[in-house]
């Protein structure tokens, strides 16, 4: 990809200037560490290093504090998109909206959200879910050859996941390619447990934020919704969802919303 143009090169670029942004951080850190108070990861990741002292089959060295970082830059930007989507989704589907709304207050009320929740707030995981999977899982490579039906590959060969496959496939789900957090849940009400839903990828080497993001999204998305009504400034039926960007997850368009205070959404 190198010798073709396009906006791909500035990708490239960014994750340098990360990637020196966080050695820099962590060059401050190594001056003012002190082994008994650790202040955030990276004094913790330091720590395990001199501990590791010269094993040269760890994995904590240099190179791995600077990759476990950027996994926060990379969940970041990805909870924040999922976030965007989530608002515009109930915007557009208000129905949907009142189901969530009437979860939380059945179930949380007016106390702080906490995460186990969740497992009382099936609807609403549902929404998550559906809104969080992206189109494609990060690349995985092989370890070792292998035999995949009647196709040989080599040690090496790197695979992308196509999760839509999964996720839009009609045998698997009762209405994939329509917005419908049903699609995800039992005959019960209850979240479905299958194969065929990998909002985290695939195999053993799942998304290794799985559980923070899974948090996140989770707590922000109901203490904003239980102190807040989405009010949208256009009619459903002219709210676009189709998003202006797809990789490793969506990028939804631009959008305007309004934000009621609870107090305040009868007026």
């Amino acid at each position: 990809m190198g010798y073709i143009p396009g906006p791909h090169h500035e990708l490239k670029e960014n994750f340098t200037a990360m990637a020196d942004f966080i050695r820099k951080k962590v060059e401050r850190n190594m001056k003012t560490l002190d082994s008994n108070n650790p202040r955030d990861f990276i004094d913790c990741f330091l720590i395990k290093m001199e501990k590791e002292g010269k094993n040269k089959a760890t994995f904590f060295n240099s190179d791995s504090l600077v990759m476990s970082l950027m996994l926060f830059f990379g969940g970041t930007g990805l909870v924040t998109a999922t976030l965007e989507y989530t608002m515009l989704l109930l915007m557009k589907y208000p129905n949907v909206a009142e189901k969530v709304y009437s979860e939380i207050d059945n179930i949380i009320g007016q106390h702080p959200a906490e995460f186990e929740d969740r497992f009382n707030m099936p609807y609403t995981e549902a929404i998550i879910i559906i809104i969080f999977i992206s189109p494609l899982a990060l690349p995985h490579k092989l370890i070792m050859d292998t035999r995949i039906h009647n196709y040989k590959f080599k040690k090496g060969t790197i695979f992308t996941l196509v999760l839509t496959a999964a996720h839009n496939d009609k045998i698997q789900f009762k209405n994939p390619e329509n917005f419908d957090p049903n699609n995800f849940l039992d005959e019960n009400g209850k979240l479905l447990k299958k194969e065929a839903l990998m909002p985290f990828s695939a195999g053993k080497r799942i998304c290794p934020g799985k559980s923070l993001a899974s948090m996140d999204l989770f707590i922000y998305i109901t203490t904003l919704l239980q102190n807040f009504t989405i009010k949208s400034l256009v009619p459903p039926e002219k709210i676009s969802v189709t998003p202006v960007g797809v990789g490793i997850g969506h990028v939804s368009p631009s959008f305007e919303i309004c934000l009621l205070p609870h107090t305040c959404s009868q007026d």
